[in-house]
């Protein structure tokens, strides 16, 4: 079997890091690549694409909302076409970076709070999907399982990679549970070993109120942001490695 491991990265500005981008694009199979709203400017996405070619990781284009101080995680009230046509411009800037080092975008993960609305509202979901379909009609969407946006991406004739998100903890209904909330993001070795190690078994994840929940995915994202995120990658792709599963990038995976 073949396992994607993905993280999001080049989420910093100007001289300022969120991570060891670095280390950690020898970790991952797939970078999805922060485009210059919530994170990101045209230098960093450029070394980005540059390291995610000398280590043959897969390139995706990772949108958000014009907002940095928030992260991209405070939703904002621009209406359906603005999100449109802020993705488009984020999709089109990172294109045309990649395209310059001869490397191509297999896919698209959306972030944080443009993630959110977009699940949230099927005719959001519809708009997007579309507008990328014009775009490239290969790319790969990044989605939750039974999500919005992965109904949208079908709807579209859009290949998915299905995500099992291994430092969030989710809740019985497939939701990740808010990051405020205690236990909502998983950093401690053990624990984050005991589910990756849960999810290749046995395809399942337990939910913070201590339930069995089906997570059909093939691909283990890991937040840069997370604290450790480095140290989290590793033994993510360490336990992948002992279960004889191969690591590969969105796009070997999906075909």
């Amino acid at each position: 079997m073949k396992i994607d491991v993905n993280s999001d990265m080049g989420e910093g500005f100007g001289p300022y890091r969120l991570c060891d981008d670095e280390a950690l694009m020898t970790v991952v199979s797939s970078a999805n690549i922060a485009c210059g709203f919530h994170a990101g400017d045209p230098d960093t996405m450029a070394r980005m694409v540059r390291l995610a070619k000398a280590y043959g990781v897969g390139v995706g284009a990772h949108p958000g909302l014009p907002d940095r101080i928030g992260f991209g995680r405070r939703e904002l009230p621009f209406s359906a076409d603005e999100l449109r046509q802020q993705m488009l411009y984020q999709l089109g800037a990172l294109t045309a970076i990649a395209k310059a080092e001869r490397v191509p975008v297999a896919h698209i993960s959306f972030h944080a709070a443009m993630g959110n609305m977009v699940n949230r509202d099927p005719v959001l979901a519809d708009l997007m999907m579309d507008a990328i379909c014009a775009v490239d009609p290969n790319l790969i969407v990044f989605a939750m399982p039974d999500s919005t946006i992965a109904h949208a991406a079908a709807r579209a004739g859009l290949k998915t990679l299905l995500l099992f998100l291994a430092d969030r903890a989710y809740d019985a209904d497939g939701k990740l549970v808010a990051r405020g909330l205690p236990g909502a993001v998983v950093k401690e070795e053990e624990a984050l070993r005991a589910r990756v190690r849960q999810f290749l078994r046995t395809g399942t994840v337990t939910t913070i109120e201590g339930a069995t929940l089906a997570v059909p995915a093939r691909s283990i994202l890991v937040h840069s942001d997370t604290p450790g995120s480095l140290e989290l990658a590793r033994i993510v792709r360490s336990e992948i490695e002992a279960t004889g599963a191969t690591i590969a990038p969105a796009a070997e995976i999906v075909g």
